[in-house]
């Protein structure tokens, strides 16, 4: 639907659209009697700049009634033009107030919202020693400016579209001209397109929507609140999604070695951030698998532990009333409930929570027979392997939970062929043409030199071939 040119009848049209009460309107004359009106949201428009830069100016004009001439008196730096009344529909839920006139079938948009954003602190997700300590934050301008501050190249290319009938949501599809392969770019923006949704209140919404398999129980989708880590991607042949009102950035294709990897690892010797990737892998393994084989050996392989230790845990396990299995699933149940209320419970008792649940719990179901001491340390010792790395722990803890359960039914044998059906399923798993479990699978020597163990600066001179790069070069060496 058009401006028709009459200001009464732009308005009354405009108004039927948005009905609520915090869309108000303000009507005045200029010097020459030019008559306008201008419409904003109350909440999310800055007032105090509306009447500086917009109304003030207005009021003094005496020039010509042409939306040219009535642009240039206002003084805010974002100015635009547009006759669509949907589209200021849309601007005005956004804060920008629109200024109708009579005798023009368009109107200006002026850029004075209100922002409110919170100061660009360290993410808690992604800490580091060493490295910047910058993160994203809700407000996509202030994002995309991080962005371009690192990466200040013309080849920068941000795609700006909006996703959800209702909230509106900005979204910005950011990559490298030159370097990032034109498919991958077009199938994100087709994607983005394509999404028929209510409201984007997060960008993991968009994940859904971004892979190949929705309900995979791996991820397909990379996540980032770090400006560093994010330009870092997008510089390999990644496209980036920035999603207003969320810190959380997303990158596709997705590698599940990216999560073995850490920002620091960039900032210290190689071979420190080999030891440290190598760790992270181990301490994952170990988290999944120690409570099934400590169930499995209980119950099937008792010549798995050596026999000292196989006397210590008979001593341990002699009173209690439960079987190996139902005693892991108690405890890690137990340490599910603790976590889960350790993290929505308030600051101020959360340290109590633990202290009760961590000692007092604990020491006291194993002082009554209910539990066993090493079920208590296998657990323990597994949940905080899994936070080794933090981003795959929805998985892990299913794998783990899954792991457990086949290790009281079969046994050794059983966690064997899991792993095989787990191993096959990551390799024929892909998301935007590019293998989950590459450079392993398919084998790419070169792309090894940085995945779980990283070479030094000088043999990653060549983008990982992975991500089909059109620039396959990094830098020249030597």
């Amino acid at each position: 639907m058009k401006l028709t040119g009459t200001l009464e009848k732009d308005l009354k049209t405009l108004k039927n659209i948005l009905p609520a009460e915090d869309i108000l309107t303000f009507s005045f004359q200029s010097k020459n009697g030019i008559a306008f009106t201008v419409v904003y949201a109350d909440p999310i428009s800055d007032k105090e700049l509306l009447g500086e830069q917009v109304i003030r100016p207005l009021l003094r004009y005496d020039g010509k009634a042409t939306a040219e001439d009535i642009g240039k008196s206002i003084t805010s730096a974002e100015l635009r033009k547009n006759g669509d009344i949907d589209k200021l529909a849309e601007e005005i839920l956004g804060g920008n107030p629109v200024v109708l006139f009579d005798g023009m079938d368009e109107a200006i948009i002026t850029g004075v919202k209100k922002v409110f954003v919170r100061a660009i602190a360290e993410p808690s997700t992604d800490v580091a020693v060493k490295g910047p300590r910058e993160g994203f934050i809700e407000d996509i301008k202030i994002n995309t400016s991080l962005v371009r501050r690192r990466l200040k190249t013309p080849d920068l290319r941000f795609h700006m579209m909006t996703v959800g009938r209702r909230s509106t949501t900005s979204v910005a599809v950011c990559w490298l001209e030159g370097t990032t392969p034109k498919k991958t770019v077009e199938e994100v923006k087709k994607k983005l397109q394509e999404i028929d949704i209510d409201i984007i209140p997060d960008s993991s919404y968009l994940t859904h929507f971004l892979s190949s398999r929705p309900y995979s129980l791996l991820k397909q989708v990379g996540t980032t609140e770090k400006p560093d880590i994010f330009c870092a991607k997008i510089a390999e042949g990644r496209v980036g999604i920035i999603v207003d009102g969320t810190p959380i950035a997303l990158t596709v294709p997705y590698l599940i070695v990216e999560d073995f990897q850490s920002s620091e690892d960039y900032f210290v010797p190689a071979y420190r951030a080999t030891f440290t990737r190598i760790l992270r892998l181990l301490a994952l393994l170990v988290a999944i698998y120690l409570p099934a084989f400590y169930v499995a050996a209980q119950l099937f392989k008792l010549q798995l532990f050596p026999v000292k230790l196989l006397l210590t845990i008979a001593g341990s396990i002699r009173d209690i009333p439960f079987s190996p299995s139902l005693e892991m699933l108690l405890v890690l149940f137990v340490l599910e409930v603790l976590n889960e209320a350790s993290i929505r419970m308030p600051k101020y008792v959360g340290m109590a929570l633990s202290v009760v649940g961590a000692l007092v719990l604990g020491e006291t179901a194993v002082s009554a027979g209910f539990v066993s001491t090493p079920a208590i340390i296998i657990i323990a010792f597994s949940g905080i392997g899994l936070y080794a790395v933090p981003n795959l722990i929805e998985i892990t803890s299913v794998l783990r939970l899954a792991m457990l359960l086949i290790a009281g039914s079969v046994g050794t044998y059983g966690i064997i062929l899991a792993t095989a059906f787990i191993l096959f399923y990551m390799v024929t798993s892909d998301n935007f043409d590019t293998p989950v479990l590459a450079p392993f699978s398919p084998l790419v020597k070169r792309d090894l030199r940085d995945s779980i163990v990283k070479y030094n600066l000088g043999s990653l001179d060549m983008r990982p071939r992975t991500l089909k790069s059109k620039n396959k070069r990094r830098y020249k060496n030597g």
